[in-house]
């Protein structure tokens, strides 16, 4: 059943209106035309089109082989689906790092080529220099603190982060600059939620969580990990609503099943023929073996 009722473009302003009322956003990734067309129709507030399409799509072992250019190719896809989402580009490995205007270059690509709302990227106060050029160029900012997937060689893996109150205060820091620096949403991910309930009570911005907890404004999960269809490894914080690997596995092999059998395809699968035709065909066929070479 759909959610959306023909509903108004999701906005900033929507979102924020949804904080200050106290309701939940709801956030979910999406990388292809057929999830993001359900997502849009289950009234999902928010559609990432994150850098894990890497993994989760394209096979690769981390996020940081992915390209602006299959980014974009992704995000456009999703916004034909998602019309009303609120669309958000996740600037991929070194598509941001050099400069400011490299950030800038390709943050617009997301805007003009793939009609993103917002762009996500990585860091803390670290990053606040590009998130405030981004904003002077007119691009909307989701800042992403905590568990950051492409600082993985200096985080030393897939690790909860801010567990002590040294690296909280940090990352409470590193929230309220992001947010100085003019971006619109944050992204905290895999902090333990009395962090994340600080940061979310001191925010003037949405503040969203991907496994920090319920305390934040609203809650962001990968689509293929609710979905089981990525089954690589499972964070802690994932619940998973289907195991659509179980369901797919099984009919790939009944599929194969039956045509390695015959029992597919059956008549009903296929285009009849009116027999007057089939008999002049017959006809047309004999005639023509008869003709001399």
């Amino acid at each position: 059943m759909s959610a959306t009722a023909q509903r108004p473009k999701v906005t900033i302003h929507t979102l924020l209106e949804k904080m200050e009322r106290g309701e939940q956003i709801t956030m979910l990734t999406a990388y292809d035309y057929p999830i993001a067309l359900l997502e849009e129709r289950a009234g999902i507030d928010i559609i990432l089109v994150g850098d894990s399409l890497g993994m989760t799509v394209l096979g690769y072992e981390t996020t940081l082989p992915v390209s602006m250019d299959e980014m974009i190719n992704h995000a456009a896809a999703v916004r034909r689906a998602a019309p009303t989402a609120y669309l958000v580009g996740d600037m991929p490995y070194m598509s941001y790092q050099p400069s400011v205007e490299t950030a800038i270059r390709n943050a617009g690509r997301f805007m003009a080529e793939a009609g993103c709302d917002c762009v996500k990227l990585e860091g803390g106060a670290n990053v606040a220099d590009v998130v405030s050029g981004l904003v002077k160029a007119t691009i909307p900012v989701m800042g992403h603190i905590g568990l950051t997937p492409q600082s993985l060689a200096q985080l030393g893996g897939f690790k909860s982060q801010g567990r002590s109150a040294e690296t909280a205060k940090r990352l409470i820091e590193d929230a309220r600059a992001l947010e100085e620096a003019g971006a619109s949403l944050l992204l905290v991910e895999a902090v333990p939620e009395a962090v994340t309930e600080i940061m979310a009570k001191r925010s003037r911005i949405p503040v969203i969580s991907i496994g920090s907890g319920g305390k934040c404004h609203g809650n962001l999960l990968i689509v293929h990990d609710l979905l089981g269809f990525f089954d690589r490894f499972t964070p802690r914080f994932v619940k998973k609503y289907a195991d659509l690997n179980r369901v797919i596995l099984d009919a790939i092999s009944a599929y194969r099943d039956e045509v390695v059998s015959g029992a597919f395809p059956a008549k009903e699968h296929c285009y009849p023929m009116p027999g007057v035709e089939l008999r002049k065909l017959r006809d047309m066929m004999a005639a023509s073996s008869d003709q001399p070479e």
